[in-house]
């Protein structure tokens, strides 16, 4: 039997549970580790510059390629309390990531030596599997473990924390004999599927929410096919956004009080039975149930148990992996194609509120209108683009004016939405796939929180763009101060006596982005956004590095949103005329 450090079999097992890279941050109680994935030499590892900022790169690295499960590492102590909120990014949206840890070693675990601190207590409640391995013939099996958990069921992170004499201590292991553990995941029987298109044969309004489960499943072709077969609209999450085309036939729009379309809002309400699959109900789709629920059917599908009847009490309940449901869907529909009523009507009132409902983006002001932003993303940036974002008023708008068109194209923190996370799940999607374009969007909140990861796409030739809308303010925040008449700790701007030219806007972005090793544009009038994303395009592919493009935003714009789907308050003028939306994916019907 082979014989080697717990450490260089836990780095083997990487390597045969299809790992490649590896995201993270040296340390003395990581060292060991460390030096086995020196010795193996197969694992790329990317330095970050923050432990937070290697775990939000893990994240966006598994949300770009279906099948990838990014791995960030760390030391003991502050390391794994710094991954923490990439714990819980990743378990709120479904997400698996691996974070390893090194810990002090096991005789002074009670100690309270340098940097012992009980992580695997810290992070149970946000993991499926939380284990500091205090026995070196653990090591193999914990791991084992960790992927069959973090792949089974609904998916989520593990944390796996390495005491610094275990990593060290030998153990008898054959890699060669290794099998990961089979995957289990529950699947809809074909009653249940027959049950459920008996409910949608027998409704005059379906539609299909389309959620983040379809994306995790892979399964995106099926829900197309059988929204096809079916002709049955769509209305994606946010999570799941790219599911079905933007421009596809069936695409009713999104729903909700914040990331939604009036169209796709209008489609809901109008609807009389709504089939859920891979979604869980989140407030800010639904909003008040009374009004979400009323009049309407509902069949939830999902892979968790504890999902059905969270919120509210679906008409019938599936669980089931999305890919299984869409399969047996598409097998049973196709059978019953004859039968199936013919709901072309429907499917066409849908399509006649997308291009009667429509907002504004075609603003010529100085300061930039945010609508203008968006407008001219959707000129330079096609659809092979990955969109990367996490949180505020710039995310928000973007969902309700930009255009996805594949899975796992809009990749955002959804559930969670901690600031900072764009840049560096920006950083993990460009390591997962280096010949897609990913543009990144945030606002100056967002960008300053993990600005300092920029360094990181430099070092690694990793590039993207990053578009950085900049009203010098905490925007949703002041949005939401509103209803409470004040204004107060929101404000960014200051006069910077470096940069006197920004006018009061604060922080300099130009120059901390060029002194990280990025390149960096300010636009300032909306004339300049298009040629200004054009040169971006030009400087990321001579200089392999991130390249940044600020917009100064003017100070204050109040984005569409509500407390019901149907008292969403719209605050600019709506379009009237194809001009005032021009690059919407349906023209606007005069």
């Amino acid at each position: 039997m082979p014989r080697m450090t717990t450490a260089d079999a836990a780095v083997a097992i990487l390597r045969r549970e299809g790992v490649t890279n590896a995201f993270g941050l040296p340390g003395a109680a990581i060292n060991p580790f460390y030096a086995a994935m020196r010795r193996d030499g197969g694992i790329t590892h990317t330095l970050a510059r923050h432990v937070e900022g290697a775990s939000h790169m893990a994240e966006g690295y598994t949300r770009a390629r279906a099948g990838n499960i990014g791995v960030c590492v760390g030391t003991s102590g502050p390391a794994g309390t710094d991954m923490i909120t990439g714990l819980y990014s990743a378990s709120a949206d479904s997400i698996p990531i691996l974070c390893i840890t090194g810990q002090a070693p096991v005789a002074r675990l009670h100690k309270e030596d340098f940097q012992a601190v009980d992580i695997a207590a810290i992070a149970g409640p946000l993991t499926k599997m939380a284990m500091t391995v205090l026995e070196p013939a653990q090591v193999p099996g914990a791991f084992q473990q960790a992927f069959h958990l973090m792949r089974s069921g609904r998916p989520g992170p593990v944390l796996i924390d390495l005491p610094f004499d275990v990593q060290l201590a030998e153990i008898d292991f054959d890699i060669d004999t290794y099998e990961p553990l089979p995957v289990y995941k529950p699947a809809a029987t074909r009653a249940q599927i027959a049950k459920a298109l008996d409910m949608l044969a027998a409704a005059e309004r379906p539609i299909i929410v389309a959620g983040g489960g379809i994306i995790n499943a892979d399964a995106a072709d099926l829900l197309v096919e059988f929204a096809e077969l079916t002709n049955t609209p769509v209305v994606p999450t946010l999570m799941g956004w790219g599911a079905l085309p933007d421009d596809h036939r069936l695409m009713a729009g999104m729903a909700g009080l914040q990331t939604a379309h009036r169209y796709g809002n209008a489609t809901l309400l109008a609807s009389d039975f709504v089939l859920g699959i891979g979604n869980r109900w989140a407030n800010r789709h639904t909003g008040g149930l009374g009004v979400y629920r009323a009049g309407r059917t509902f069949v939830h599908v999902d892979i968790e148990p504890t999902q059905i009847g969270r919120v509210f009490a679906p008409d019938y309940g599936i669980v089931s992996d999305a890919r299984a449901a869409l399969e047996l869907f598409v097998e049973v529909a196709r059978e019953r194609q004859g039968p199936l009523p013919d709901r072309a009507a429907w499917a066409e009132q849908c399509r006649h509120r997308r291009a009667t409902m429509q907002r504004r983006t075609h603003f010529d002001n100085v300061p930039v209108k945010p609508q203008r932003v968006y407008e001219e993303m959707n000129r330079a940036f096609g659809p092979e683009t990955r969109y990367v974002s996490t949180i505020g008023l710039s995310q928000i708008a973007a969902a309700q004016f930009l255009h996805v068109y594949r899975p796992r194209h809009w990749i955002n923190a959804g559930q969670a939405g901690p600031l900072g996370w764009t840049t560096p799940a920006a950083l993990g999607v460009c390591v997962a796939d280096p010949d897609t374009p990913v543009v990144a969007l945030s606002g100056d909140y967002d960008f300053q929180f993990m600005i300092e990861e920029l360094a990181v796409g430099a070092q690694f030739n990793l590039p993207y763009i990053h578009v950085l809308v900049n009203n010098a303010y905490l925007g949703l925040i002041r949005q939401s101060q509103r209803g409470f008449d004040m204004d107060y700790c929101v404000q960014l701007s200051f006069d910077n006596v470096n940069a006197p030219e920004l006018g009061g806007y604060g922080v300099d972005h130009v120059k901390v982005a060029e002194g990280l090793g990025c390149k960096a544009l300010r636009v300032t009038e909306p004339g300049e956004i298009g040629p200004a994303l054009e040169e971006a395009k030009k400087l990321m592919t001579e200089y392999r590095v991130p390249v940044v493009v600020e917009v100064i935003l003017e100070r204050v714009t109040n984005i569409s949103m509500g407390t019901e789907l149907d008292n969403v308050t719209e605050f600019e003028d709506l379009a009237e005329r194809r001009e005032d939306a021009p690059t919407a994916v349906v023209a606007l019907l005069d």
